[in-house]
């Protein structure tokens, strides 16, 4: 049996909270910047958000901003970027061999509560409900704009896995180029989370939704006093080609998907399992070639939940126990929890380490919780690696969901 073609990264594009471009995103990072901000939404009223801000315009008319989604605009600007940073011409290829695959969680959910507070203010007349509601609201909406947006005749679907959807989107196109279904990949994720008040209902309700006087202290995964999640929007998808034909055209190459794993708990809705997770890592890890020692970031998952983050830690310490290599960090503390846009995101806030050698921060660790102690956790401030190799992204999901992706610096 040959080997499966190599799959690398050859464009990013991203919206994030704190960063609209992966350099303006890692800059932020490492200089410890926060996207979390003050949000009013209806009938949840005063809390916080982490809220994107980039020109819609850019790939978007007005028209098409009207009859769309905050989503689908997300991902039209994530597809956009990622193409134009990866020097592709839609021009000179045939569309109907590019993918379009997007990782969701909440898509619906706000196009249905805003057109029932919209028939609300008429009696619930529904003449007052828009035609528009079942283009928005199809599970498939993100990236069918996507499509409809730059005219991509090939397979174009989104991916529901909960939190961990942005990376199921990441290991979907590069399957789908392994298996010759098409040969660009526009994958990741998005979100428009912040958008729909259920979910900010839902956490409250929980006791799991974050609070604290200063927004930019109130995402704090691992520290004793975390409190809770915050709420996110944002994208990020990345155009995946396989390895000889981004070298025959000359493309830049971020790193090469090497492993991946996806498995469940079948032990609980919402209380994650770190035996799973676990095994989880180590199929993605061992499936990459390599052994745990051997990986040099950890972008783990912790969403700032009591529970969450201890049994992640729990599964961190058995997967790579002392090891003096592997270090650990977390980007949901800069930017909050950008729901099935998070693994796609996360990662690219650690890509670059394979060029400046720095494993970005986790902020607001002020006292560290003992549960979560994992040796090299970077707490507060960047740390310079000199050279990293290997990393590791992890993202979980509600009902038991658990991703892993390794990505390692290319080399020819």
């Amino acid at each position: 049996m040959s080997a499966l073609p190599r799959v690398v990264i050859t464009g990013v594009g991203l919206t994030s909270p704190n960063g609209n471009s992966l350099a303006e995103f890692r800059r932020n990072l490492l200089a410890g910047v926060s996207g979390v901000k003050p949000w009013t939404i209806r009938h949840v009223g005063e809390t916080l958000a982490g809220q994107c801000d980039f020109d819609a315009l850019r790939w978007q008319k007005r028209k098409e901003l009207r009859r769309g989604t905050r989503a689908g605009s997300i991902g039209i600007w994530c597809a956009g970027s990622a193409l134009a940073d990866a020097g592709l011409d839609l021009v000179a290829r045939d569309r109907s061999r590019v993918g379009v695959y997007v990782g969701t969680t909440e898509h619906g959910n706000v196009e249905t509560e805003n057109q029932i507070h919209e028939v609300s203010q008429y009696g619930f007349d529904l003449a007052y409900w828009s035609h528009h509601h079942n283009p928005r609201t199809v599970a498939n909406n993100p990236a069918g704009e996507v499509a409809l947006g730059f005219g991509l005749t090939g397979p174009a679907y989104c991916i529901g896995a909960a939190c961990a959807a942005g990376n199921l989107g990441l290991i979907h196109g590069a399957q789908m180029l392994q298996l010759g279904e098409v040969d660009l990949a526009l994958a990741g994720g998005v979100s428009e989370s912040i958008h729909t008040f259920g979910i900010f209902a839902s956490f409250r309700a929980q006791g799991a939704l974050a609070s604290h006087p200063d927004p930019t202290k109130a995402s704090r995964p691992f520290d004793r006093a975390r409190n809770g999640i915050v709420v996110s929007e944002g994208g990020c998808l990345y155009a995946l080609e396989r390895l000889e034909d981004a070298r025959r055209r000359g493309a830049r190459i971020y790193g090469e998907l090497v492993g991946h794993a996806v498995n469940s708990d079948a032990s609980d809705f919402v209380l994650p399992l770190a035996e799973r997770q676990n095994e989880c890592m180590r199929a993605a890890v061992t499936r990459a070639g390599l052994a745990p020692h051997e990986i040099d970031v950890v972008s783990s998952h912790a969403t700032a939940t009591p529970l969450g983050d201890q049994q992640e830690c729990e599964a961190l310490r058995a997967v790579f126990g002392d090891s003096a290599r592997t270090h650990v960090n977390n980007t949901k503390s800069f930017i909050g929890h950008a729901m099935g846009a998070a693994g796609a995101l996360e990662l690219a806030g650690n890509l670059p380490s394979f060029d400046d050698g720095y494993v970005h921060a986790t902020l607001n660790v002020d006292e560290l919780d003992p549960a979560c102690e994992v040796r090299n956790l970077v707490m507060n401030t960047p740390r310079q690696l000199g050279r990293v190799d290997a990393i590791l992204n992890l993202s979980f999901g509600m009902l038991g969901i658990n991703s892993a992706v390794v990505v390692r610096r290319y080399i020819g």
